[in-house]
């Protein structure tokens, strides 16, 4: 706060700095004449400055001494620049040619505070060239606005203003450079490092897991396996249950009896079991392979493509539930082979009067 109340007491000395300059300029012989156009009262550029202060200047002093605070040092920071401004304007109407005035100290006062922590940079200088915009048409006050300390700036660099230019060598020179044009006329420039625009895709590597098969508490853990066709769990309990997670082209076999199974985001994945007394689980899968050597109550599928389950003789009254999954095939054991039975994708639906009657729809051919 310190800072900000020094930099507040740089601009009004700023301010004073330019009255004094002014009012001097009064008191000199010919004043009275004509000076740049003007025959006495105040140039056109300052009578519409004037209005600019009191009109948008004022709202947006009076709403930031409402919110008070940085906002309301901020804002009178601003107010003191632009009373800069005036006096310079005014300054400058009544000789042919301007002088230097310390304009450039209300600007870098207006600048530390506008580069500290919670402003963003100002923007880039304007076109060089004419007057303000913000004197050409009232009407077009609000589009200039955003540009004030930039233009504060502009008014003390004169004819300087081109002198920040980068000079362009020929290497860089798309129709003097053939790479360049089959790259499309893109270079970097050397003084500044490339770095991806916020909306450019990026690519991320696939992130390798360590494999893990492990039995936490009740849970048997079988993880990020691939290329694994000799996983075996072969002492099991009643209350365990098996989670089969992101597993790619490997077999896993369940011995004993265990509560529930679950297959998780794997492709190309074949489980054997023997029994279980709760459910069997697919999700988020694909090509999955499942084989039952005991007894199983249910088995659910749900967003996969691709599921073959071979039931055995003792399980032929399991319960096969499937939503949003497609290529399910169940095998049923006959003469020593298994005959497969697609199960149903698409339902059809019709009003009997009383409810809904949902029934499997034949593909047509």
């Amino acid at each position: 706060m310190a800072d900000m109340e020094e930099l507040v007491q740089r601009l009004e000395r700023a301010v004073s700095r330019l009255e004094v300059l002014s009012a001097e300029s009064h008191r000199r012989p010919g004043d009275c004449g004509e000076v740049n156009g003007v025959i006495g009262g105040v140039a056109p550029s300052v009578e519409a400055f004037d209005k600019l202060m009191n009109g948008m200047v004022a709202e947006f002093l009076k709403n930031s001494r409402i919110l008070a605070g940085d906002v309301e040092t901020h804002a009178e920071m601003v107010h003191s620049a632009f009373q800069a401004q005036r006096a310079f304007l005014l300054m400058a109407s009544q000789y042919q040619q301007p002088q230097e005035g310390p304009v450039a100290s209300a600007v870098s006062a207006f600048s530390v505070l506008s580069s500290g922590p919670g402003f963003p940079p100002p923007p880039p200088p304007p076109p060089p060239p004419g007057p303000p915009p913000l004197f050409e048409n009232e009407g077009r006050k609000e589009e200039s606005s955003p540009s004030r300390s930039a233009l504060f700036a502009q008014l003390n660099q004169g004819e300087a203003i081109t002198k920040g230019l980068r000079h362009v060598t020929d290497d860089q020179k798309t129709y003097k450079n053939p790479g360049l044009r089959a790259q499309g006329g893109q270079a970097r420039s050397p003084t500044k490092s490339h770095t991806p625009s916020p909306t450019s895709p990026k690519s991320h590597p696939s992130q390798k897991h360590d494999p893990v098969f492990e039995l936490e508490g009740k849970k048997w853990r079988v993880e990020y396996q691939e290329d694994r066709n000799d996983l075996v769990i072969s002492e099991t309990e009643l209350k365990q249950v098996a989670y089969i997670f992101k597993c790619d082209k490997s077999t896993l076999q369940i011995k004993g009896k265990v509560n529930s199974i679950t297959i998780d985001n794997c492709k190309k994945f074949a489980l054997v079991f023997d029994n279980v007394v709760g459910i069997v689980e697919v999700i988020n899968s694909k090509d999955i392979q499942i084989q039952v050597m005991g007894r199983v109550p249910t088995i659910s599928i749900n967003k996969t493509e691709g599921c073959h389950i071979y039931l055995s003789e003792d399980a032929l009254d399991c319960e096969i539930v499937s939503a949003k999954s497609s290529e399910m095939n169940i095998l049923i054991p006959q003469d020593g082979d298994y005959r497969e039975f697609p199960v149903p994708e698409q339902f059809k639906t019709a009003w009997d009067g009383s409810k809904l009657v949902t029934e499997p729809a034949e593909i047509m051919g």
